[in-house]
């Protein structure tokens, strides 16, 4: 007997399609990750591909927050520690450690450097929380769990639009 042998993406993309065909695409279609003390939730159809931290390429000249160029099977990333995009602490690179590829869907090549991979969050399990007037427009939704950790949850497209995510340039 022989198994099958499905590649990670090949999976991650069948079960983004099967949340797409049901009803409960809303309820459990986030993906929640740790970056620095955050918590974040991203739609899993915009979520990508999730990979092991890889060896990062510094580029000079650049903001703290950018850490670097990924090869990813021969594909370029530019990799941007989200934790430390928005302020806060520099994510510490170690086994736990994890490359989402959210740029793909939308035509670019950009992975978010975070902590780890807490798993699929089901937004009904949440309790909506006024946003902050200062949040930005790709971050503009905040929710509380049982556990009393907030989650904000992260529009990909708006991110990759936003003037600031693009200007990496020191």
């Amino acid at each position: 007997m022989t198994k099958k042998k499905i590649r990670l993406h090949e999976f991650q993309s069948y079960l983004a399609a099967r949340l797409a065909g049901t009803s409960t695409q809303t309820a459990a279609g986030l993906l929640g990750v740790q970056a620095g003390s955050d918590y974040w939730l991203v739609d899993l159809a915009d979520s990508g591909e999730i990979v092991p931290l890889t060896l990062l390429t510094t580029v000079p000249l650049t903001k703290p927050w950018f850490a670097g160029l990924a090869n990813i099977r021969g594909n370029l990333y530019s990799v941007v520690d989200l934790s430390a995009f928005v302020g806060k602490e520099v994510t510490p690179r170690n086994s736990s450690s994890r490359l989402l590829l959210i740029g793909t869907r939308h035509g670019s090549n950009a992975a978010l450097l975070v902590n780890r991979m807490i798993g699929l969050r089901n937004v009904d399990a949440l309790t909506p929380e006024p946003a902050s007037d200062d949040a930005p427009a790709w971050a503009p939704e905040l929710y509380a769990d049982n556990e009393g950790r907030r989650w904000k949850k992260l529009k990909v497209r708006e991110l990759l639009a936003d003037e600031k995510f693009m200007d990496i340039a020191a």
